[in-house]
């Protein structure tokens, strides 16, 4: 066992407390990872308040960055030494994932919500024995290590920053894969998107990459809105201006846009997606909710054309798209580093109070203690 430090959430709604963990050995197919850097999600913050029922006490965080320390047996895709992403989990052999829709393995919350491995176990335990739920998207990257699988562990190059490409393992990714890998708009088409956190703002830089011609930005937020703008944004509309969906057809010519995006998770924003898009428009919806939340929709105006998909970690195979977003951020045209700002693991809690208020968008937390990338 490795005495390591991880963040755990011992009740709904609680703290996140520091405390030293003992960390198991990477079994067959396991890669232990040490931590450099672990961005902070949404969804970190419904599973700590019970949104999804992941058992507690639990280590979260599913967005971690590193550095291999030791494979286990049968491990051959990564060594020691290398650079590696964590992203989410999948079985790897029904027939969506055969077909690379690893999004909607039909095992996709057993193995990335249920805390544990497929057999039950789980790798780690607090410092007096008792058991955490430490295997949230074969992960639970909260923590200065973590043991992931082989199947979710995305090798990198070793000369970007490492503890900076942690989010591209899920939330940029999101965004970014709903539009390039999801949606695929074509070159001059039009796309407005609901929700200007970090999932709507990489969807926003994908837009721009993709060669959207009309990209609409729509939040509450005026810095978020100007940051849309700055990120290739081509209008930006304040939610609580009036009438989202008149807006959005005046900006169009009467029309609506071809795609649009809802990243809220708010049952009325979902419908202003879908009553905004031109006939034969598509909208894909990404916005995490409570179980159960219901969506009510005009079926008429579905019936005319108009499509409505979900759309989970942005139809990416990560192996693949991963490495592509990477070049596009080299090359100045996926610019992800503005939404970050650092926090050590030991703040957490401000970290997840600053992001609930809106304040940050993107916290990646260095378990180093550090303040900067």
């Amino acid at each position: 066992m490795l005495e390591t430090t991880a963040a755990v959430v011992r009740e709904q709604g609680g703290a996140f407390t520091v405390e030293k963990v003992q960390l198991e050995e990477p079994r067959y197919n396991e890669v232990l990872v040490r931590i450099s850097g672990v961005g902070m999600c949404h969804t970190d913050l419904v599973v700590r308040d019970q949104y999804f029922p992941t058992p507690l006490p639990a280590v979260l965080g599913h967005e971690g960055s590193g550095v291999v320390e030791k494979v286990g047996e049968g491990v051959t895709k990564v060594k020691p030494g290398d650079h590696v992403v964590l992203s989410y989990a999948s079985c790897g052999v029904c027939t969506n994932c055969q077909q690379g829709r690893y999004g909607y393995c039909p095992d996709l919350y057993g193995r990335n919500f249920s805390g544990g491995r497929p057999d039950g176990s789980t790798p780690c335990c607090d410092a007096h024995g008792e058991r955490l739920s430490a295997y949230f998207f074969a992960q639970s990257s909260f923590a200065e290590h973590a043991i992931a699988t082989e199947r979710n562990v995305v090798k990198i190059p070793d000369d970007v920053p490492v503890e900076l490409m942690g989010p591209l393992g899920c939330g940029i990714q999101t965004g970014a894969g709903a539009v390039l890998n999801a949606l695929k708009p074509e070159g001059g088409s039009s796309i407005a998107i609901f929700g200007a956190g970090s999932v709507g703002l990489a969807a926003i830089m994908a837009a721009r990459v993709a060669g959207c011609a009309s990209i609409i930005a729509v939040d509450l937020n005026p810095s978020r809105l100007e940051l849309a703008l700055e990120l290739g944004a081509t209008l930006a509309i304040n939610a609580a201006d009036g009438n989202v969906v008149e807006a959005i057809q005046a900006a169009t010519g009467g029309e609506g846009v071809q795609y649009s995006l809802e990243c809220t998770g708010v049952p009325a924003v979902v419908r202003q997606a879908v009553d905004c898009l031109r006939l034969t428009g598509t909208c894909g919806i990404m916005g995490v909710a409570p179980l159960g939340t219901e969506i009510t929709l005009d079926m008429n105006g579905v019936m005319f054309g108009r499509t409505v998909r979900g759309i989970i970690e942005g139809d990416s195979v990560p192996d693949i798209f991963i490495p592509r977003l990477i070049e596009l951020w080299r090359q100045g045209r996926f610019p992800f580093d503005k939404l970050v700002r650092y926090f050590p693991l030991a703040d957490i809690d401000e970290a997840a109070h600053l992001s609930e208020k809106g304040e940050v968008l993107k916290a990646i937390l260095l378990p180093n203690g550090s303040t900067a990338g």
